[in-house]
């Protein structure tokens, strides 16, 4: 399974990419980092800068169509820069459009609501996300890891690194349905 890691030039949570990241290679699958612009990317550590790492797609010269799913890292910045990119908005509506499994944990969840793709859903996030997912007509769940089956698509959510090791056992479970 080839799986798409989006995150914006800066403002990627280390943790919410290398530990997911890991997890999909380490079951089998093809990881590979999609930005918003080539070159390398800056992860923080909450707010402080951790360590690059390198882009192996640019978002607008690559499509949902060469990946099996997607999984949108959190920070604070990340999903912020990336709902500003219109190509990246678009790349994450047309996981939803094609079928594809999502799995997005902590503030991810706003490229999501730009995307316009959480009405009638059921996610969780970081808490400060609730409203703006209630705004875009999803319902808001207070859980270590959601599982949403409602529409086109399954979505998976969590809400902060602490929940990373059920996030992934959950992405890894779904994009293997996805696979079978």
């Amino acid at each position: 399974m080839r799986i798409a890691f989006l995150a914006a030039p800066e403002g990627v949570e280390q943790v919410e990419l290398t530990e997911p990241r890991k997890a999909a290679q380490d079951a089998g699958h093809e990881t590979v980092l999609v930005s918003t612009k080539s070159g390398e990317i800056q992860a923080f550590d909450h707010l402080d800068k951790a360590d690059t790492f390198p882009v192996d797609e640019v978002v607008g010269d690559t499509s949902a169509d060469s990946f099996d799913a997607l999984v949108l890292p959190g920070g604070v910045a990340n999903p912020d820069f990336l709902r500003m990119d219109e190509k990246a908005v678009s790349f994450v509506r047309d996981f939803f459009e094609q079928g594809r499994p999502v799995a997005a944990i902590c503030h991810a969840p706003w490229t999501l609501v730009e995307a316009d793709v959480v009405r009638g859903r059921v996610l969780t996030s970081w808490p400060s996300l609730r409203t703006d997912i209630r705004n875009a007509g999803g319902t808001w769940v207070d859980e270590q890891v959601k599982i949403c089956e409602n529409g086109p698509n399954k979505l998976v959510t969590s809400r902060k690194p602490a929940d990373l090791k059920a996030f992934c056992q959950a992405f890894l479970d779904v994009f293997a349905q996805k696979a079978g």
